[in-house]
């Protein structure tokens, strides 16, 4: 019987990087890398080529990540599309993490998400932060490790937590606007 890994790793043909005007990139839910998501008890995958979402069925420690190249000397902004099922649970009185750093050796930077929404809002942006996006700078020069890490955490209060689904991750460039 063979073993597989418990973590779903990102497949790159489901990161779409945007060339002509603004840099950025739109990740699929098969190009983030997913503690336990080949784990079907606790995640839902969408099929190849598919625009489903991921479906998030219970966990209790949530870490969906990705990995893109900026362009040097520019800022991004970086957000998730997700939604919250009917039968979503697990979400109130608990912080989930946006997170995300340049360079391997970056310090990351850090904002508070807000998850715990009406389930009849349908899709919503994270982080909501009133019109502000969630920046990071890439590094100023081109020999630079100008690799993005960046993800959506929830590893601190040990709580479970379902019903979350992820249809995409967005790195836009926004320098200037």
């Amino acid at each position: 019987m063979a073993m597989t890994k418990p973590h779903f790793q990102a497949e790159k043909e489901a990161i779409i990087e945007q060339k002509e005007g603004r840099h950025g990139y739109t990740i699929k839910p098969r190009g983030l890398t997913i503690v336990w998501g080949n784990d079907e008890r606790y995640w839902k995958l969408p099929k190849n080529g598919s625009n489903e979402p991921v479906e998030l069925l219970q966990v209790s420690w949530l870490e969906v990540t990705a990995t893109v190249d900026l362009e040097s000397g520019k800022d991004y902004a970086i957000s998730f599309k997700v939604e919250l099922a009917p039968d979503a649970f697990g979400w109130r009185d608990i912080q989930a993490f946006l997170m995300a750093k340049v360079g391997k050796k970056g310090k990351y930077k850090w904002t508070k998400v807000k998850l715990a929404q009406d389930s009849n809002v349908g899709r919503f942006t994270i982080p909501d932060t009133n019109g502000l996006p969630f920046t990071i700078k890439s590094a100023g020069t081109t020999d630079s490790d100008n690799t993005l890490h960046f993800g959506l955490y929830e590893v601190w209060s040990g709580k479970w937590k379902g019903g979350l689904k992820i249809y995409e991750a967005n790195v836009e460039d926004v320098t200037g606007k």
